[in-house]
């Protein structure tokens, strides 16, 4: 069979709150999130593993709030009295220790926004992530912390089917639950997973099914 040219063009994710699935593993951060108004201080530092929502929930939040989302990583490119006109979702907080120009522009930030609202994200607690500024360091410990906790079954299968509809696939319910009996139990290897199907279903000119996943997943075995 002659094999079709695949090209891996950008899903239209969807970061609206209907879009956002509920289950035990996210409940609690997103009360917390929903809350911001009464957040301590006017900060909430969103924690989890790569791929668990943080940024889906930041876009929530940003929508309710009437927030900037932005990458800790580009804090010192941008004008941080303009940016602190609105509350603020910093994104990959954890990323920027040790790169002086991004600490102090998160430690800045931090100050202008004077507790009108900053919700931060990240794959661990502020204490760490190696900051080396102890002033920004002493006000990210300060924030109070939610936690979104790897996906159970329910929450998985969501998300699942979520990605393949980003990339308007529709697939069926025995796909879904192979899927989740074998993958790692993680919202990175979700996304991998529906990446590599929807590749490898357009190279060969077939649908996204349980059988295209197992032969997949023969191969990585194999592999």
């Amino acid at each position: 069979m002659t094999l079709q040219l695949a090209f891996d063009l950008p899903s239209g994710e969807a970061f609206r709150r209907a879009d956002f699935f509920v289950s035990d593993a996210n409940a609690q951060a997103l009360a917390a999130v929903e809350a911001w108004r009464g957040w301590p201080g006017g900060k909430l530092v969103l924690v989890g593993p790569e791929g668990a929502g943080k940024t889906h929930l930041a876009h929530v939040w940003a929508e309710m709030a009437g927030a900037e989302v932005i990458s800790a990583a580009k804090l010192p490119e941008v004008d941080l009295h303009h940016l602190a006109q609105h509350p603020v979702a910093v994104e990959n907080a954890d990323r920027i220790a040790g790169d002086t120009q991004a600490e102090v522009a998160l430690f800045h930030l931090h100050n202008l926004l004077a507790g009108r609202g900053l919700l931060v994200t990240a794959t661990s607690p502020p204490r760490d992530w190696g900051l080396d500024l102890p002033d920004l360091l002493s006000r990210m410990q300060a924030a109070g912390v939610a936690q979104l906790d790897p996906p159970d079954d329910m929450l998985l299968s969501a998300v699942l089917i979520k990605l393949f509809a980003d990339r308007q696939i529709v697939v069926a319910p025995n796909l879904i639950s192979y899927l989740v009996s074998r993958m790692d139990r993680s919202f990175a290897a979700a996304r991998e997973w529906v990446k590599f199907l929807d590749a490898r279903a357009l190279a060969h000119g077939r649908p996204v099914t349980r059988a295209l996943a197992a032969e997949v997943l023969d191969l990585t075995v194999v592999g």
